[in-house]
């Protein structure tokens, strides 16, 4: 296969790249800072990769790459809990994904050859947060800017469909691995023996690891039977009661010091409601589709990352 990424030196992206790449698959990379990208995916290392620079949200010549690529993986976006929800970074959050998203869709269309497949990241904040509710492929959208943003970028995504290409949303949950995401912010503070729960500890936390979504993307690409909104979550969610427990076991450290929840506030703003409420996510239609999970429990997954 010849596959277009955006967003492919990121936490998941990278590992993709490499996974593709050892398979001995041609990569188009799209990437703001070429240098940058070059160093990641060294040609030495990387013979297969070809690096393009870009500007995601922005028309241009990158857009001329996607003909002849057998697939496109959107992974593109602004990273949403790093710091404080401004007017300003709301706006940065919905244009890197829905603008960049819609210019990948113009590119599909007028592309000879086209590809196949389009596989466009999402998330898991479509549903909203519930201490209570469960949710599948099938729920509803919330009504929180989370969800918001989510619609905005599935909508840009399902143009794709007027040119005949496959289309798969990945509603992705946190991700875990050892190299970014949740666990490298968290990992800190229970190797210092101040680790525990965030806020009240119920939440849900509706989680895969990292080896597990890029599986899942490889098997979107290249599986016809894979085909629409899939969520990319592990069947077992836990409470962040019992995800810290487990961390806590793994690491060999206590994990009773919750963080309260007026600290994530001051911290996060409104960005803090990602980590203080969560939801049930279950991806019934991915089993459905026939994907298994080398670490569908949290023990197992966490057991991979941290040992």
């Amino acid at each position: 296969m010849k596959v277009a990424i955006t967003g492919a030196t990121g936490f998941v992206g990278s590992r993709l790249v490499e996974r593709l790449s050892q398979a001995g698959h041609s990569v188009v990379v799209f990437t703001r800072n070429l240098g940058h990208a070059n160093r990641v995916f060294p040609s030495s290392s990387f013979p297969t990769v070809t690096t393009i620079a870009y500007t995601p949200t922005q028309a241009g010549e990158w857009q001329q790459a996607i003909a002849g690529c057998d697939g496109v993986v959107n992974l593109a976006g602004e990273p949403i809990a790093e710091s404080r929800w401004t007017p300003e970074r709301k706006r940065m959050i919905v244009e890197s994904r829905q603008l960049t998203t819609r210019l990948l869709v113009e590119a599909i269309a007028q592309a000879d050859p086209k590809p196949s497949v389009l596989v466009s990241g999402s998330a898991i904040g479509y549903y909203g947060t519930s201490e209570t509710a469960s949710f599948d492929e099938t729920s509803g959208a919330g009504d929180d800017f989370l969800a918001q943003v989510c619609q905005a970028w599935e909508a840009e995504a399902m143009r794709v469909k007027a040119s005949g290409t496959r289309l798969v949303i990945l509603r992705t949950g946190i991700v875990l691995g050892l190299e970014g995401g949740a666990i490298a912010k968290m990992i800190t503070p229970f190797r210092l023996f101040a680790g525990g729960p965030l806020g009240t500890g119920k939440q849900w936390v509706s989680w895969i690891h990292r080896d597990d979504l890029v599986e899942l993307i490889i098997q979107a690409l290249s599986q016809p039977s894979y085909e629409g909104v899939l969520n990319a979550t592990a069947p077992n969610p836990v409470r962040m009661a019992e995800f810290c427990h487990v961390m806590g076991q793994a690491l060999n450290r206590p994990s009773w010091l919750p963080v309260p929840e007026i600290a994530l506030e001051a911290l996060l703003g409104d960005a803090a409601k990602m980590v203080l409420e969560g939801q049930q996510v279950l991806p019934q239609r991915t089993q459905a589709a026939g994907f298994h999970y080398q670490f569908a429990d949290i023990q197992s997954a966490l057991r991979d990352v941290l040992g």
